[in-house]
């Protein structure tokens, strides 16, 4: 299939695919009239990609991926170098985890002191006032 046919099937475009080429991501393989030419394993591949960097991967964390894909797995995560990052990528997630539930938490508790002084009415602040405002029809 030519590019367009890959970039159509796969979801995405020929600048990407060119992109992953110039990254020895994709093959760059030509037919003899000179356009680039890729198979059903190509499109496997950028599917692969794809998949990870919507998970939040970064297109050198495809890499093995791609690499046990063109070694002839059936999928790109049976390879002891992806399971390596996956592994990373998980310590990464839940560092990430931990750091939002401490934000999280300081949030909650910025909340709860705003709603106390609030409900104490200290003042200081401005008045609250209702944006609404009933009118008698006569």
């Amino acid at each position: 299939m030519r590019i367009g046919e890959l970039a159509e099937r796969a979801g995405t475009t020929t600048r990407t695919l060119r992109y992953y080429e110039s990254r020895g991501l994709l093959p760059a393989r030509r037919a003899e009239n000179g356009y680039r030419t890729y198979d059903e394993g190509d499109l496997r591949m950028v599917r692969q990609i794809r998949t990870l960097q919507d998970f939040g991967f970064g297109l050198e964390e495809t890499r093995p991926f791609v690499d046990c894909l063109r070694a002839g797995h059936p999928a790109g995560d049976s390879c002891p170098a992806s399971l390596a990052v996956y592994r990373r990528k998980l310590d990464e997630l839940d560092a990430l985890i931990v750091q939002l539930q401490g934000v999280r938490a300081e949030v909650g508790a910025q909340l709860a002191r705003a709603e106390l002084e609030a409900a104490a009415g200290v003042p200081g602040g401005p008045e609250p006032r209702c944006e609404l405002t009933w009118e008698d029809e006569e």
